[in-house]
Parts: C-alpha cells; structure tokens; sequence
C-alpha cells in the first residue's frame, strides 16, 4: 500500500494495490475509486482531504493477529 497526499492540490491518493487500472467510478464529485479487470479496488484518490479525510491527524498501525 502507498499513501501519498500532494499538498499543493490537497488530494489524498491510497494505492491498494500495483495493477492495471480498467474503470475509474466516481463515487462523489470529490472521490474516485480505481478497479482491475478483476473487480478488485486498486486505489482511491480523495480531493479537498485535509477537511475530508483529516490528513493532518493521520496515523499508521499494524495489528498483529
């Protein structure tokens, strides 16, 4: 997974996984959502993200099971 959030545009890209990307959805005016051949989600990119996704509280975790 790779997170990358560009300033200059306040856009929030999360790339789930590396794959050829078939159909871009609009899920809002503000956020779409990439998906494979297969269905699978491959990366979601969120604009206006400071106020819609909270980037400067952002944090990472890994939960071992």
């Amino acid at each position: 997974m790779t997170i990358k959030y560009f300033q200059d545009t306040d856009t929030l890209h999360i790339e789930f996984r590396t794959a050829e990307v078939a159909e871009t959805r609009d899920l809002d005016e503000n956020t779409q959502l990439d998906i494979d051949k297969d269905g699978n989600i491959c990366a979601m990119t969120i604009e206006h993200a400071k106020e819609r996704a909270d980037i400067p509280n952002f944090s990472f975790r890994q939960i071992g099971a």
